[in-house]
């Protein structure tokens, strides 16, 4: 093993690291709260030292990311925890590494069976012993995974939330050892979470049933009252709250509105040319249209929604995973049951209907670390089709209209987009520039006289009488002379065509962004813009607004001072041609492309060029199962590549020895 150890904490500087009990104490790493013992604890008991020997063995991460040794901790001391960790994270290793070194079965509820497959065969890959039971194996299948049970021979089982709530599942658990129980995506317990599932709430009988297991909630969004739910519903004791940092610092945002349709999608694309990417639609319709447009130009990319066949939404998923399609255009049904790490970039054509939502479903691209794109193109339409969708659906809830405004005032913010969704977590962000969003990166920037402006559209609003809606007001201010312009008369008052040297657009995303600040709001099923309080001080002069004009820059790379550049010493070429060979042995296996290896371990293999198995093992994510199922075909690969290099080089150099001996002659 390796003395120096390969830190997996690529954002550990901007973690954010709370640990609390439901109480509100503050629990600080290997303090004794988590020494509380439950049946079975002892001498025999790991220690956290043997579960970094293991990871290190099967996982090949030499360290652990900021609050999972944390977390490890709570399942070796038999706490109940509540753990929130961004998406990417590193979530599942929290209960994963453990369940390897305790003795007898984890369980892992999860609500997808999708995901349950993608964890169950990344297991495997390592080398540990999982299985997955439900609706999808055949009856043989699930026998043997029964079997599996009773003789003791899994670590961990994966198991939806229906199929371990059969009494017939229940009674088999409780007459084998089991070591914990990982509740994953666990808001879905709360009502007051963005993807609530009734089923969910079934899991409180967990703790009646199986006295003296622990229980371990996880999640990658959840609000303070959400966590509590959670706690509550599940019927936690006493547990440790782990909180981890909401921002995703190699996430670059992007927020602007919905203008140009397919060429801000294909802007994005075109910047990710063969890499994978999710493209995100609010209607199926538009999922269809959008998909066409993209193959259409040449791009590889198949549709997901709830109104393909089953067979349809598995054959485009597999084909997205196993890299045979790049672009996954979709809903918000695809997403929450994949574990690919190197998605590089999520584009949104339509606002979301929650920042949880949002930040879940942004959250999927970089859950490697390295650096990744997303774009939200939204229009002021999206708001109401969400409430009529949400109506039609009876999700209209107090706490989901409070969501959509949350997200309708996020996309209409002028301020970082990193602080703005940290900051709706009840958390905040330590840098004045985030160096990762479109407003600290400077694609947009402010108009010259922010104020007088914003006094001309405020005072429109006022000579409207507040009565009209915000495109009304923006062609008044232009000055148009519609025929219902005339009919009312307002061609006559003051403020009509005082904003004509603009574009009726740019007014109307300036009055959109007056509303995003407080200034104006939006009444009655009309939308009528009427003004606040504040917005009668900057009638006065006594506040002044910011007001955004787009900038037309390509998207900056992301480079944060001190901090090596996740490119910097690789390989180019070498890696590309590792991730077609990674594309061909998961084909050939039938696998999603990052099980065999994910993209971080194809640049470090790039940029260490490793020569012997004890190198190959040094490169990040290596364990000891992976070098024995692939090190010796990368490594020949890695040294065909080289040498074929070499080659090269060598032949150019000889035939300019060679020209400079020729010219050396004839002088």
């Amino acid at each position: 093993m390796p003395t120096m150890l390969r830190s997996l904490a690529t954002n550990s500087d901007s973690t954010l690291v709370i640990g609390t009990n439901m109480a509100g104490n503050n629990i600080a790493p290997g303090n004794s709260v988590f020494g509380k013992k439950v049946a079975g604890d002892g001498a025999n008991r790991p220690s956290l030292k043997s579960v970094r020997v293991l990871v290190q063995r099967d996982w090949g991460f030499g360290a652990f990311r900021p609050l999972q040794e944390e977390a490890i901790e709570c399942i070796l001391a038999g706490r109940d925890s509540v753990v929130v960790l961004p998406t990417g994270g590193g979530k599942s290793l929290c209960f994963q590494a453990p369940a390897c070194a305790l003795d007898g079965l984890a369980v892992v509820v999860s609500p997808l069976i999708s995901l349950m497959k993608d964890q169950v065969d990344a297991l495997r890959a390592v080398g540990v012993a999982a299985a997955v039971y439900n609706s999808s194996l055949m009856r043989s299948e699930r026998d043997a995974v029964v079997e599996a049970i009773r003789s003791d021979s899994l670590k961990l089982l994966y198991l939806a939330p229906e199929s371990l709530l059969n009494e017939n599942m229940m009674a088999l658990l409780a007459s084998v050892p089991l070591s914990l129980f990982a509740i994953d995506e666990a808001h879905c317990i709360s009502s007051w979470g963005h993807d609530f599932r009734p089923e969910y709430r079934g899991l409180r009988q967990l703790k009646d049933r199986y006295a003296g297991i622990a229980l371990h909630a996880y999640t990658a969004t959840a609000t303070g009252e959400v966590r509590r739910d959670i706690a509550e519903q599940l019927g936690l004791e006493d547990p440790v709250v782990l909180v981890g940092s909401f921002d995703r610092p190699n996430l670059r945002y992007r927020v602007e509105r919905r203008s140009a349709g397919m060429e801000q999608i294909v802007e994005v694309a075109d910047k990710h040319r063969a890499e994978s990417g999710i493209v995100y639609c609010i209607s199926r319709k538009e999922v269809e249209q959008t998909s066409a447009a993209l193959n259409a130009l040449g791009y590889n990319t198949a549709p997901y929604h709830a109104g393909l066949s089953g067979l349809e939404r598995r054959e485009h998923q597999e084909a997205f995973l196993q890299e045979r399609i790049d672009i996954i255009v979709a809903t918000v049904a695809f997403g929450m049951g994949i574990d690919k790490s190197n998605v590089r970039f999520v584009i949104h054509t339509g606002m979301p209907k929650s920042l949880e939502a949002y930040q879940q479903e942004s959250g999927r691209a970089g859950r490697d670390g390295l650096e990744a794109d997303c774009c939200l193109f939204f229009s002021s339409r999206d708001f109401h089709t969400w409430k009529r969708l949400m109506a039609d659906s009876e999700e209209a809830s107090q706490g989901a209209m409070e969501s959509l405004h949350a997200i309708d005032q996020f996309c209409k913010s002028v301020s970082c987009r990193h602080r703005a969704l940290v900051e709706h977590f009840g958390q905040s962000l330590e840098r004045d520039n985030c160096g990762a969003c479109d407003i600290c990166l400077g694609q947009v920037e402010q108009v010259e006289e922010p104020l007088i402006i914003a006094q001309k559209i405020l005072s429109c609003v006022a000579r409207l009488q507040q009565q009209f809606g915000a495109d009304y007001t923006a062609q008044v201010l232009v000055g148009s002379r519609e025929k219902r312009i005339l009919a009312r008369g307002h061609d006559q008052i003051s403020t009509h065509g005082i904003l004509s040297e603009y574009a009726k657009t740019t007014i109307r995303d300036w009055i959109e962004q007056l509303v995003g600040q407080g200034c104006a709001v939006k009444t009655t099923e009309y939308n009528l813009v009427q003004l606040t309080e504040q917005g009668w001080q900057v009638l006065r002069g006594e506040h002044t607004p910011v007001l955004l004009k787009a900038v037309p820059k390509k998207l900056a790379r992301l480079r944060r001072p001190g901090k090596v550049g996740s490119w910097d010493g690789v390989d180019r070429e070498l890696f590309e041609s590792l991730r077609s060979f990674r594309s061909q042995l998961a084909a050939e296996q039938g696998v999603p492309a990052y099980i065999v290896f994910g993209d971080a371990s194809l640049r470090d293999m790039a940029r260490r060029r490793p020569t012997s198995p004890e190198s190959f093992l040094e490169v990040h994510g290596v364990g000891h199962k992976k070098l024995a199922d692939y090190g010796e075909q990368f490594l020949a690969h890695i040294m065909e590549r080289h040498n074929a290099t070499d080659a090269t080089t060598m032949g150019a150099e000889g035939e300019s020895a060679a020209a400079r001996r020729d010219c050396t002659k004839r002088d």
